[in-house]
């Protein structure tokens, strides 16, 4: 299904996709590069990244906004939540700025959702904050990401709790278990908790998958926690990329062992530096990964419309 909406501005056009072509893809890929390389960070996800290829994702849709020909902008609008309003993302080109760009997307997001939205706004910048307010929307949540150096990694040695033994994921054979957990420990979690097994094998076929850095945590042969790592090769940087720890097995230190774990391999691997991501409204979380040596990096804030 391919939507036009028209804007009242000269060359400018918005076309609305269900799916994306691969040369459409491509050129969203490169015009998330430039502004990466402009902003120093991803405007869009990585699911969202994601989502651009692969053909149909039910309740995604794909914005392309272009001017005189040329693709200036992108949105993405994921309608997959039962409850909450739609979640988006958008960019526009670093050299097609301050020419209305971002209000059109942002207007035409609002129509696409029935004007009950959430916006994302990676790095909090001021013109987020002033798109947000000519939009209507207000704040509604604040992700951190956290920091901290891996050498020294002045952190005490990993103890599990008793019965608890750890091992690294093996492809294919722990999916569906693994799967199961996560869905479970992350059952107040919209985003993680709903991970399926198409978005597990699209992690799996991505180029910083390694299941040497994937850690689960068993009790009678049975999955109870995990701690998945990532490495941002260009970067250089390590990541806590998500610590799971099934609800009957919480509260005995398993998440502060598994988390220390996956720190002494990325430490291992020689990276200089770890990230990780925390809702800071989590204060149990970010009390513990202060107290890991911790701190804040930057802030991601979704805004959202009154409802």
């Amino acid at each position: 299904m391919t939507t036009d909406v028209p804007l009242p501005a000269p060359g400018r056009e918005i076309q609305t996709l269900d799916v994306l072509a691969p040369v459409q893809a491509d050129a969203v890929l490169d015009l998330l590069a430039e502004a990466a390389r402009a902003d120093g960070r991803q405007a869009v996800s990585e699911q969202g990244r994601l989502y651009l290829r692969g053909g149909h994702r039910t309740g995604v849709r794909h914005l392309l906004l272009t001017s005189g020909g040329v693709l200036a902008g992108y949105a993405q609008l994921e309608d997959t939540d039962p409850v909450e309003a739609p979640a988006a993302e958008l960019v526009v080109l670093p050299e097609q700025r301050g020419h209305g760009h971002g209000r059109a997307l942002g207007a035409a997001l609002l129509a696409a959702s029935g004007k009950r939205l959430r916006v994302w706004a990676h790095g909090g910048g001021p013109a987020a904050r002033h798109l947000s307010q000519v939009l209507g929307l207000s704040l509604f949540r604040e992700l951190r990401q956290l920091r901290r150096p891996l050498a020294p990694l002045d952190i005490p040695e990993p103890v599990l709790p008793e019965g608890v033994t750890v091992r690294t994921f093996v492809p294919g054979q722990d999916d569906s278990a693994w799967l199961a957990v996560n869905s479970a420990a992350f059952a107040h979690h919209p985003e993680q908790g709903a991970l399926t097994q198409r978005d597990l094998d699209d992690r799996k076929a991505e180029p910083w998958f390694d299941p040497k850095g994937f850690f689960l945590a068993e009790r009678d042969g049975e999955l109870v926690g995990f701690h998945w790592t990532k490495v941002h090769a260009e970067e250089h940087l390590g990541e806590v990329y998500v610590v799971g720890i099934r609800p009957d097995a919480q509260g005995g230190g398993l998440g502060k062992a598994l988390t220390a774990i996956g720190l002494r391999h990325l430490a291992a691997e020689g990276l200089p530096a770890a990230m990780l991501y925390v809702d800071a409204d989590n204060v149990a979380a970010v009390t513990v990964y202060e107290r890991m040596g911790f701190t804040t990096h930057e802030v991601d804030l979704m805004y959202r419309t009154e409802s």
